[in-house]
C-alpha cells in the first residue's frame, strides 16, 4: 500500500460519498456546459484538499453531510479558480491534460469558471452552517486579492520576500486554512479546534506551495508543467528571491528585471535558474519549507493518539516528500 492509501485508509468510505457528491454538482443538462464539467471531471487530481477536509472532520468528530458540501463547495471554488487561472496565465495544459482556454477558447473557460463558482456557493448553501458559507465566501474574495497582488508585483522592481508570502497566505495557504477550518465547523469543534484547524491549514498550504515553487526548477514530466514555467509568466519564487537579494549583483538584477517585465529569453532563464540554485536558493526554500512543516507537526503532536492522528501525521510529511 502506498502512502496516499494509507493516509486515505480511515475515510475510504468518506471519500466515496465525497466522489459522488462532488460528480454529481458536475452534472448539467446543457450539452456544451456538459462536455467541457466532464472534460473536468476526468482531470485526475490527488485530492490533497478534500482528503483533508475529511480527515480533520473526523479528527475533531465525525464526517457528517454538512462536511461533505463543504469539501465539494471548497473543491469547486478551488476548480474554478485554476479555470480562470489558465485565462490570466495563458496556460494551454492542466495536469497534463488541455486547459479549458485551450481545448474551447476564453470566453467558454470564463463562463464555465463563473457556473463553478456559483454551484460553489450552492454547495456551501447546503452546508447549512452560516460559518462554514463565511469561510468560503472570504476565501473567494483571498484567492482573487491574492491573483491581484501577484499580478500587481510582475511589474514591481522590488524582489520581496514579504510581497512572496503574502501572495501564497492570500492563495494556497487560504484554501488549506479553508479546508480545515471548515472541517472543524462542521464536525462541531470547539472554538479553539477551529482555530487549531484552521492554523494547521495555514502551514501546510506554505509547505505545499513552496514544494511546487521547488519542483518549477527541475525537469521532471511528472510533475504536470514545464520547467521555468513560474519565470515563463513573469514569476519569481523563494528560491530565486533569496539568491537575488543574497548574491544579485548586476547580472542577476537585469534577468530579474527581464522575467518580472515577460521578456526573458528560455536561455535567460534557465541561467537565472542555475543562479538561484547555485547561491543556495533551493536549500534556503527548503529550510524554510521545513519550519512550517515543524510548527504543523507541533499543532498536531498535542493531540491524542489516533488512527486520524496519524494518518494526518503521514499527510504532513507526503505534502513535502512528494514528487509531483
Amino acid at each position: 500500500m502506498d502512502r496516499l492509501s494509507q493516509i486515505k485508509s480511515p475515510i475510504i468510505s468518506d471519500l466515496e460519498r465525497f466522489k459522488e457528491l462532488f460528480d454529481s454538482s458536475l452534472t448539467n443538462p446543457t450539452p456544451l456546459l456538459q462536455e467541457v464539467l466532464l472534460h473536468i471531471r476526468q482531470r485526475k487530481g490527488k485530492m490533497m484538499r478534500p482528503i483533508l477536509v475529511l480527515l480533520i472532520a473526523k479528527l475533531f468528530g465525525e464526517v457528517s453531510q454538512s462536511t461533505l458540501h463543504a469539501a465539494v463547495s471548497l473543491e469547486l471554488l478551488h476548480t474554478a479558480s485554476l479555470v480562470h487561472d489558465d485565462v490570466v496565465d495563458d496556460s494551454i495544459e492542466r495536469r497534463g491534460q488541455a486547459s479549458v482556454n485551450a481545448l474551447y477558447n476564453n470566453k467558454v473557460s470564463i463562463l464555465v469558471g463563473d457556473y463553478l463558482l456559483a454551484t460553489c456557493l450552492i454547495q456551501a448553501a447546503f452546508s447549512g452552517n452560516q460559518e462554514v458559507i463565511k469561510v468560503v465566501s472570504c476565501l473567494g474574495q483571498d484567492l482573487s486579492e491574492g491573483e491581484l497582488l501577484q499580478l500587481s508585483n510582475v511589474s514591481n522592481s522590488e524582489i520581496s520576500e514579504q510581497v512572496y508570502f503574502d501572495v501564497i497566505r492570500k492563495k494556497t495557504a487560504a484554501l488549506f486554512a479553508a479546508c480545515t477550518q471548515s472541517a472543524a465547523l462542521s464536525s462541531g469543534a470547539s472554538a479553539e479546534q477551529v482555530q487549531i484547524a484552521r492554523l494547521l491549514g495555514e502551514y501546510i498550504g506554505i509547505c505545499f506551495q513552496i514544494k511546487d515553487d521547488i519542483f518549477d526548477y527541475y525537469e521532471n514530466p511528472e510533475v504536470g508543467k514545464p520547467t521555468g514555467n513560474d519565470m515563463r509568466e513573469g514569476k519569481l519564487t523563494l528560491p530565486a528571491i533569496y539568491a537575488l537579494n543574497n548574491a544579485g549583483g548586476p547580472v542577476g538584477k537585469e534577468l530579474a528585471d527581464k522575467v518580472k517585465s515577460g521578456v526573458a529569453t528560455n536561455d535567460e532563464i534557465v541561467r537565472l535558474m542555475d543562479f538561484s540554485k547555485q547561491n543556495g536558493g533551493i536549500e534556503y526554500a527548503t529550510k524554510t519549507m521545513l519550519g512550517y512543516h515543524a510548527k504543523a507537526m507541533e499543532l498536531l503532536e498535542n493531540l491524542p493518539e489516533s488512527e486520524i492522528k496519524k494518518s494526518l501525521l503521514s499527510y504532513l510529511d507526503y505534502v513535502i516528500d512528494r514528487k509531483k
